[in-house]
């Protein structure tokens, strides 16, 4: 029955490790869910071969966490695989089937535990609180940040040929007009991806770049749809139309704001 405990306290404490790895690796920028994925993946030493780790690992404070994981999971499964033999070894057939049943209901709770959101929402906390105070790990809510719970969106598109931005400077395609700003630039160079940091306007938009750009949702799905001829320019004075709206709204929003602070203070 020792044995079987110990089992149960191990598949526990991996999945908290689990969890740590996950929460630490979101601080530094990743999405909830790839920073789960590669959490889980490195920990057990399955999956982590796509071009999603390579990202992954290119930062380095990403590579420490991802490397911790890997060599307490290597030791963790080692330990799981051990105290799981042990924990029928030398058994009856009768008590082989009732360690059998305990182990199962032992890893329904697990389960529930691990599925819980109130004690998912708890952990994080520990966790952030925790990697906060004995780490350099900053938090960022990027979600919260960039708005993008607001109709804001981070996107990336490829262009292709005919695509209305082929061939054009920056500057000539105004984007910022549409209320889109240009994140950076992804291109293949010499066989190699080159990456083209916060472009200026002079920068010119090839066939084949890979475009990462930040602004309202249906503006950016729309740019990547766009092609070049007159339907493109239309398409974009209409976009400039719509962003000019909802920039006179945003402007009207800051001023009620800024006169209900001044009326709040004289009051």
């Amino acid at each position: 029955m020792i044995a079987l405990i110990s089992l149960l306290i191990v598949i526990v404490v991996s999945i908290i490790i689990v969890r740590i790895g996950a929460v630490a690796l979101e601080m530094t920028g990743l999405s909830r869910e790839m920073a789960s994925f590669q959490a889980q993946s490195a920990f057990t030493g399955t999956g982590f071969t796509t071009s999603e780790s390579e990202y992954v690992v290119s930062h380095p404070v990403r590579r420490k966490i991802i490397r911790t994981l890997i060599f307490i999971g290597n030791a963790g499964i080692v330990s799981a695989m051990a105290t799981l033999v042990l924990t029928f070894m030398g058994q009856t057939k009768e008590e082989a089937t009732a360690r059998l049943l305990w182990l199962l209901v032992g890893l329904v709770a697990i389960y529930l535990f691990a599925r819980s959101k109130m004690i998912d929402k708890g952990m994080r906390w520990l966790i952030k609180k925790a990697l906060e105070r004995f780490t350099s790990l900053k938090v960022y809510d990027y979600e919260q940040l960039l708005g993008l719970s607001k109709g804001y969106s981070i996107g990336e598109f490829t262009v292709k040929a005919r695509s209305w931005c082929e061939n054009k400077t920056l500057k000539q395609l105004q984007l910022d007009k549409e209320g889109i700003l240009i994140l950076g630039i992804y291109r293949k160079r010499r066989g190699k991806e080159e990456f083209i940091g916060a472009p200026h306007g002079s920068t010119k938009i090839l066939r084949g770049d890979k475009i990462v750009c930040y602004g309202p949702e249906e503006a950016i799905k729309n740019l990547s749809k766009r092609i070049r001829g007159r339907a493109g320019d239309r398409q974009h004075e209409k976009a400039m139309e719509e962003e000019k709206i909802r920039k006179e709204e945003q402007d009207r929003k800051i001023e009620e704001m800024e006169r209900e602070e001044k009326e709040g203070k004289s009051g």
